[in-house]
């Protein structure tokens, strides 16, 4: 992919219109430093100066799409708390329609917790319950893809594992898919694989890969073979692996396995950077980009990600000097 065609691709995420569906939830940041160690027990004392609140999981998803230039809406669920209220008001305020936000009175708005001292992440809290959701809850939910597939280029499923995704939300979802002609992408976690038969796209990172396989990977020949296998068992058009600093492994049908390198940057933080490089290759494939350039694309955006501290979104500029280092896939 030349330069041009990753402009050309930049430039049409501003017409794509993406439904995100999955586990909502909130990433709290509190900012300080240390220079002592408590007298109560060997741990540092971290001296609080400041405390952000932004979304994260799927929240942070339709974040991206946003932040990309694309228009976006969000289906969760959140609790009736503050946090699932900062939430709302949070997506909000960067122009994303919230209107199919379900509250469930019987669980909290997953909150996650970091304390971050000298840009570095000190201890991780977090606040959740993760129950599937009630029948009547997962109705609503159904309903509600159904509703907004119409307004739709695309739907992409961000699944934290969370709860919302139950037997028939998303069968429901791929199959609706299908019938219209519209793109469908997830990352779902490796329990919840067989929901996703059929779909366009599958990210799963490698350790969900090996879980989704039962299988350690000795060498990389063994997990292309899973991964090929895993890809048709799933009857998915293209299964994407995520590597890390080894960037990530492509499979599609009738091709060999594509080898997508990452671009080497100083990494302050890769909370978030899988949700922004799904956002990114959900438009890219929306704007007309074949597997291997989403991946590329994607692969950028991830890389982007990871130079900022906390979780925070990227932009298509950024996306583009990332790749000015020279990202490139070859098959093999």
């Amino acid at each position: 992919m030349n330069p041009e065609r990753l402009k050309e691709l930049l430039a049409a995420f501003a017409r794509q219109k993406v439904l995100v569906v999955g586990d909502v939830m909130v990433d709290e940041h509190i900012w300080g430093t240390v220079s002592r160690i408590s007298p109560e027990a060997p741990v540092m004392i971290v001296e609080a100066e400041r405390q952000t609140f932004v979304p994260g999981g799927a929240a942070n998803v339709v974040s991206n799409i946003q932040a990309l230039g694309a228009s976006a809406k969000i289906i969760g669920v959140v609790g009736e708390d503050e946090a699932g209220q900062r939430l709302a008001a949070a997506l909000s305020q960067k122009g994303i329609d919230i209107s199919d936000l379900v509250a469930d009175p019987s669980r909290p708005t997953t909150t996650k917790t970091r304390i971050i001292a000298h840009s570095q992440q000190v201890v991780r809290v977090d606040r959740e319950k993760r129950h599937k959701i009630a029948p009547d809850i997962a109705d609503r939910i159904a309903k509600l893809i159904a509703l907004e597939y119409n307004d739709s280029d695309a739907v992409l499923i961000s699944d934290y594992n969370k709860g919302l995704i139950v037997p028939g939300v998303v069968e429901e979802a791929v199959a609706n898919a299908r019938r219209q002609g519209k793109c469908l992408t997830a990352n779902p976690k490796p329990s919840n694989l067989p929901c996703f038969k059929g779909a366009d796209m599958v990210s799963l990172n490698q350790s969900e890969m090996e879980q989704a396989v039962n299988a350690a990977f000795e060498d990389e020949s063994q997990l292309i073979e899973a991964g090929h296998r895993l890809r048709a068992e799933l009857e998915i058009k293209s299964l994407v692996v995520t590597r890390g600093g080894k960037g990530i492994l492509l499979f599609e049908e009738n091709w060999e396995a594509t080898r997508i390198p990452t671009v080497m940057v100083d990494v302050y933080d890769v909370a978030g950077a899988g949700d922004t490089a799904i956002s990114a290759m959900t438009l890219a494939l929306c704007a007309g980009a074949s597997p291997v350039e989403a991946g590329i694309v994607a692969t950028c955006a991830g890389t982007a990600a990871c130079r900022k501290v906390g979780v925070d979104t990227v932009t298509c500029e950024e996306i583009e000097a990332i790749y000015c280092h020279g990202q490139r896939g070859d098959r093999g």
